[in-house]
């Protein structure tokens, strides 16, 4: 008899619930939200002292939701790029999440519709990928609708205090703060490139590029900024499936 009142009782809990709720994602999104305010901070100031007005520089965070991404796009505005260059730079530095979102898609339940899944794409970034693909329970529209509010509030807001602050701080605050999401940049690749040989040829290749199309003169001259990025990604990304085929993160440092 109460084995079937257990089970009666399991049978009422709708079926969304099985997916995560809205106040769990609320909760796992928290430290996401936490850190991406203070990294779209250093994106406000570096895109104001690019020559942003402070409202372009929320408007490019609310629209992306992605710092490399972000980075390169102020780039080639700045330099007065074409929407070719942009468009391919953006493809090529973003395409991981379309993988992601493949593979995110393979563990969501009945509640995410195709329309919530395109609507809720918006939301998608390595961290949330990351905190959302290692939950027990499949991923319902609720959980991750919970699990991108706080991020995308702390991107807007930090990048919004960024730009306005950026213009009240002295010049030598200001420059060093703006260093900061590059800092970020090279704090994700480092502990990689130490397990992993290829990715840490690939990011000196990428490197080894970026700084040609930046020295020398008839390459900085004829090769926009914009295209400077998307060939050093594409070289070094080729390199590394041609030249290490078979090779797996061991989870140990490369000697």
């Amino acid at each position: 008899m109460a084995d079937t009142t257990d089970t009666n009782r399991n049978a009422s809990v709708p079926a969304a619930s099985n997916g995560g709720t809205f106040r769990e994602g609320l909760k796992d999104g928290l430290a996401i939200g936490l850190g991406y305010l203070s990294v779209s901070f250093s994106f406000g100031i570096l895109a104001v002292a690019s020559g942003l007005s402070w409202w372009q520089a929320v408007l490019v965070s609310a629209a992306n939701i992605t710092s490399a991404g972000q980075v390169a796009g102020v780039g080639i505005m700045v330099s007065a790029g074409g929407l070719i260059e942009m468009m391919v730079s953006q493809i090529v530095i973003n395409l991981r999440y379309s993988l992601m979102a493949i593979a995110l898609s393979q563990r969501t339940d009945k509640s995410m519709t195709t329309l919530k899944r395109i609507l809720l794409a918006y939301g998608l970034t390595d961290e949330i990928f990351g905190v959302a693909v290692s939950k027990k329970h499949e991923v319902g529209s609720r959980y991750f609708f919970g699990l991108t509010v706080l991020p995308v509030i702390g991107w807007v807001s930090g990048t919004l205090l960024g730009a306005v602050l950026g213009g009240i701080f002295p010049d030598f605050l200001t420059n060093a703060l703006a260093v900061g999401i590059y800092g970020m940049f090279i704090s994700i690749v480092i502990p990689k490139a130490k397990r992993s040989r290829m990715i840490a040829v690939c990011a000196l290749l990428a490197c080894g590029i970026s700084s040609l199309f930046f020295y020398v003169p008839w390459l900085k001259e004829h090769v926009s900024s914009g295209f400077a990025v998307i060939i050093a990604a594409v070289v070094a990304a080729l390199a590394g499936v041609f030249c290490f085929p078979h090779e797996e993160d061991t989870g140990k440092e490369a000697v």
